[in-house]
């Protein structure tokens, strides 16, 4: 099988779970370390996905990735090639098919559940599974549905969480693929941002690293139900 391409925006946000539920499927991955100037391909000869980490900047900021990556998620969509985003990643997808990013009514920092909001779109990629499922946020900014998806999650703080397109996309604003090292490691890095915030929707470091290895676990099974839907698709 060819590789999913991992695109990497910040060295602080990478894939997490995400790799491991790959190699457990011996599936083959690359990543693509924008934060490190690696350039975005031209093409996608040889790939068998596209997947989307987060990352603290927005998709409207003037970066010269932006639009080729736009044009590869395009592309891919186009080529029927599964796409996968993660936070910014789904932003990213949402501004690259029409829909729009901006402010979220409030903050979103920690743990909180995601509830489904349209239960036979949401059955492919969920089964039959509980209702609310817990999941981790870090986000400020939001999307819009873009033309033609289906939206199967929504949190208390951020309507828009997760949503489908043709059976074989999916664009997250919760993540799905922490660990907690990656948790821990956020919590560190983004103190300053915590407590500069008065955001109802923002938990505090210590709140956030409760029961750590249960939440994880719990979010993992969450996210082995989305990630095994998504292979489905993949290029052979």
């Amino acid at each position: 099988m060819n590789p999913v391409l991992i695109f990497r925006h910040s060295a602080t946000e990478g894939p997490g779970y995400f790799t491991t539920f790959l190699d457990d499927h011996d599936i083959p991955w690359k990543l693509v370390r924008i934060d490190s100037g690696d350039a975005v391909p031209d093409h996608l000869d040889g790939v068998s996905g596209i997947c989307l980490m987060g990352g603290p900047m927005s998709v409207n900021d003037d970066l010269p990735w932006i639009p080729p990556l736009l044009a590869l998620i395009r592309d891919a969509i186009a080529s029927d090639i599964p796409v996968i985003g993660h936070c910014l990643g789904g932003q990213l997808m949402a501004k690259a098919l029409g829909g729009s990013v901006g402010a979220n009514p409030v903050k979103e920092i920690g743990w909180g559940n995601v509830h489904i909001t349209d239960s036979d779109a949401a059955r492919p990629w969920l089964g039959n599974t509980e209702n609310p499922m817990l999941a981790f946020h870090w986000h400020g900014e939001t999307f819009s549905l873009p033309p033609g998806a289906t939206r199967i999650l929504e949190s208390d703080f951020c309507a828009n969480q997760a949503y489908v397109l043709n059976d074989r996309h999916i664009g997250m604003q919760c993540h799905v693929e922490m660990t907690p090292e990656l948790i821990a490691s956020w919590c560190d890095n983004g103190a300053a941002e915590i407590a500069a915030s008065d955001s109802s929707g923002v938990q505090t470091p210590a709140t956030i690293q409760v029961d750590l290895l249960a939440r994880v676990a719990q979010l993992h099974r969450l996210a082995d139900k989305i990630y095994s839907r998504w292979i489905q698709g993949l290029r052979k």
